[in-house]
């Protein structure tokens, strides 16, 4: 008698055939968005230099007037190719997130690191820490159309090998190509020195590129 497929069956003959012919892995083998903060605590992630960090409404949330150091949160992990994005509102002061950067005590953060805000600041622009300094930025018209004032915003970082791409709210606002700088660090937080500062960042969540 001849034995009927099931289509649980069917589909996972064909999973085999084509990691047989292509290659291609199965979808668990895919690393998903991590989240890296828990909502409640600054679990994997350190605070350097001045200022204070605390975890207000799922967010963390960064304060300080007019210190003498930058107050940053580092993440304990280093970091080479991914994904990263975030929620971002600035209500005073100036800001950054940090990618494979470098700590040096008592407060530099060294590397690349996009502009987080107000409006008229370069938010979405990326900067070289104690290094080539502005290396791309979105004009001030763009800044100003796709900023929300006083709201959440969302940034998205792609780095990719020397390739780097910002988008905030959807909208590309800085991009690197072959970049030479660092390919492997530390995320970080900034509040910068001299600065009435109060910031916040949630849903932090990563896709590491293979």
């Amino acid at each position: 008698m001849k034995t009927m497929k099931t289509p649980t069956a069917i589909v996972l003959a064909s999973l085999a055939a084509c990691m047989m012919l292509t290659g291609c892995q199965p979808a668990s083998s895919i690393d998903p968005m991590k989240p890296l903060m828990d909502g409640q605590t600054l679990a994997g992630w350190h605070a350097v230099g001045d200022g204070h960090w605390s975890v207000e409404d799922g967010a963390f949330v960064g304060r300080a007037e007019r210190t003498k150091l930058y107050g940053l949160l580092v993440s304990d992990k280093t970091y080479t190719d991914f994904k990263v994005s975030f929620s971002f509102m600035c209500a005073s002061g100036d800001s950054g997130f940090y990618i494979r950067t470098i700590i040096e005590p008592p407060d530099k953060a060294k590397g690349l690191q996009v502009q987080v805000g107000r409006a008229g600041s370069g938010v979405g622009g990326i900067y070289e820490s104690y290094g080539r300094q502005w290396l791309d930025r979105p004009t001030a018209e763009v800044e100003k159309q796709i900023l929300k004032p006083d709201d959440w915003n969302q940034m998205v970082i792609t780095a990719d090998g020397g390739d780097i791409a910002v988008h905030v709210n959807g909208v590309k606002t800085a991009e690197l190509k072959s970049d030479p700088g660092r390919p492997t660090g530390h995320l970080a937080l900034q509040m910068h020195s001299g600065n009435t500062m109060h910031v916040m960042f949630k849903d932090i969540v990563i896709h590491q590129l293979p």
